[in-house]
């Protein structure tokens, strides 16, 4: 292909002011509405196990030709054997010229995509892809357009292609479009392929022991890091996508060891914050006395121990994005000051009385019931809503069992390379226990004894100490119940709600459990219960 035919434009978007009838009346949030549906139908095809490859592509292409209003849309699947394209779909504009031929001509020029792994908007008149038609057509058929690569982990799976007649026509915006759904379709392409592979191996061996095979590269979704690709999983990511875009603050909620660190990752990665920093804070591993010099900073001399001036995490995620993980354990007494510079966007440092302006988006995350919280007066219910503009909740690992055998995929031969083991399959019944034990650890527990069960795995065969997950079943059950003290605070804290906190009086928290005034206040200090603060 010649280097004018893949030649794009120095600033393609500059002075454009066309854009499809389609998308011209679809507003940012209308498109991303579209853009979830599409994913949602996309998740619903790779789930069915009898589903077509080409059949569901055939589908994607003419709907995806229909959204954007083109003459051509095609995907392709990389061959790896010969490197060449093989064309698995596409659909075209009834009065287009163009046939089943023409677009294999075109798909042979785009050995650049291919080698670059990068999308690039193309003249594909300069292909010559028109020979075979008359010569009254080809002055009729000069195409602009996008050919995006379907990359899933660093594996180019295909090319997604999409153009129209006339002069550059795709703007910025759609662009960015095209590319979030080439993702999902490079989810699909590989979903399938992956279920080729496992009908593969059934096939050549007919022993239900050996029916998982040990695949890192095949295991995770377009999000670096997360791995899955059940329903409950992609109903965030899909949410991930949409908030990502936008500069809200996002309050990831989940279980201990869910992943709730990576979706906050995933959402700055996606976002236009993405080339700056990505700031974290565990506030429940600072202690509660450093946690605002942490936070915001101090100067020389502020305290005992100030030896220099230290900027804060607020200071280092400027036009960047902070992760508060465990916003649950920061004290009341800096809850006030974090509301402050998450609605001024000013703060002092410590021992400084000049105030600072930041530009940061703030995502927090916490295992913890805020709302509970607020009611029971340790959270400030201000901060609550201020943080809870775009709650994701991350699902815990036993409500998405199918995305099991894949993270255990994941993890026995991301171990396995790091031990210089050579374990290539899983024992089906060891499979089957992994999926039907409750992880109350999540993904962190099960990463954990995933590296124990490689470590005694001396063979080709994983080999787990399933009798570990046994025996922590019966411990819990035995430690299930609460203790008689736990249910007493329960029991105070609902009468303390119910009367507005209120404890004296005939509508009084003391009366409503039958005992003094002064009682009850024993009872609250012995139980550790707060005062309810004023908001």
């Amino acid at each position: 292909m010649s280097a004018a035919g893949m030649e794009a434009l120095a600033n393609p978007y500059e002075g454009l002011s066309h854009v499809f009838p389609s998308m011209a009346s679809m507003t940012s949030d209308s498109r991303l509405r579209q853009l979830i549906d599409f994913s949602g139908a996309l998740v619903s095809r790779s789930l069915t196990a009898n589903a077509e490859l080409e059949s569901s592509l055939t589908h994607m292409t003419k709907n995806l030709r229909r959204i954007m209003t083109s003459d051509f849309a095609v995907i392709g699947q990389y061959q790896v054997e010969d490197g060449r394209l093989q064309l698995m779909a596409f659909d075209t504009a009834d009065n287009s010229g163009l046939t089943q031929r023409s677009i294999k001509r075109l798909a042979e020029g785009w050995s650049n995509v291919l080698s670059t792994g990068e999308g690039r908007m193309v003249r594909f008149s300069d292909l010559g892809a028109y020979d075979e038609l008359d010569e009254g057509s080809i002055g009729e058929l000069s195409m602009q357009g996008y050919v995006l690569p379907l990359v899933s982990r660093e594996r180019l799976l295909g090319v997604f292609a999409l153009g129209t007649r006339g002069e550059w026509a795709y703007t910025h915006q759609e662009f960015e479009y095209l590319r979030q759904i080439s993702n999902q379709v490079a989810v699909l392409l590989e979903n399938f392929l992956l279920h080729a592979e496992l009908r593969k191996l059934k096939g050549k061996d007919g022993s239900e022991d050996n029916v998982y095979p040990v695949d890192q590269a095949s295991s995770e979704t377009g999000f670096q890091g997360i791995i899955g690709r059940s329903a409950a999983l992609q109903r965030v990511l899909r949410q991930v996508e949409v908030v990502a875009l936008t500069d809200s603050g996002v309050l990831v909620q989940g279980e201990t060891g869910t992943g709730k660190e990576l979706i906050a990752q995933a959402i700055h990665h996606r976002s236009t914050r993405r080339d700056r920093p990505f700031i974290k804070v565990n506030c429940a591993a600072i202690p509660s006395g450093l946690l605002e010099s942490e936070l915001f900073g101090h100067e020389k001399g502020a305290f005992t121990g100030a030896i220099t001036r230290k900027p804060g995490r607020f200071e280092l995620a400027d036009k960047g994005t902070l992760f508060l993980d465990e916003v649950g354990d920061i004290p009341l007494d800096l809850q006030a000051k974090l509301l402050r510079v998450l609605q001024e966007h000013e703060f002092e440092r410590l021992g400084s009385t000049r105030t600072q302006q930041v530009d940061v988006r703030v995502i927090a995350a916490t295992h913890r019931d805020l709302k509970q919280m607020v009611e029971e007066g340790t959270f400030r219910s201000d901060l609550y809503y201020r943080l809870h503009v775009f709650p994701l909740t991350v699902p815990a690992l036993r409500d998405r069992r199918d995305d099991i055998p894949l993270i255990v995929r994941h993890f026995v031969g991301k171990y396995s390379q790091r031990m210089n083991r050579n374990i290539d399959t899983i024992p089906s019944r060891t499979m089957e226990v992994l999926k039907d034990y409750a992880w109350p650890g999540n993904v962190r527990e099960l990463q954990n004894f995933v590296e124990r069960a490689v470590i005694l795995s001396p063979g080709t065969s994983l080999r787990a100490p399933l009798d570990e997950l046994t025996q922590e079943t019966i411990q819990l059950s035995k430690t299930h119940l609460s203790t008689l003290e736990e249910m007493e605070r329960e029991h105070v804290l609902r009468a303390l709600k119910e009367s507005k906190w209120v404890t004296g009086g005939p509508k009084g928290a003391a009366a409503k459990l039958g005992m003094k005034r002064t009682t009850l206040a024993y009872r609250i200090r012995k139980l550790g219960i707060p005062v309810r603060p004023q908001m």
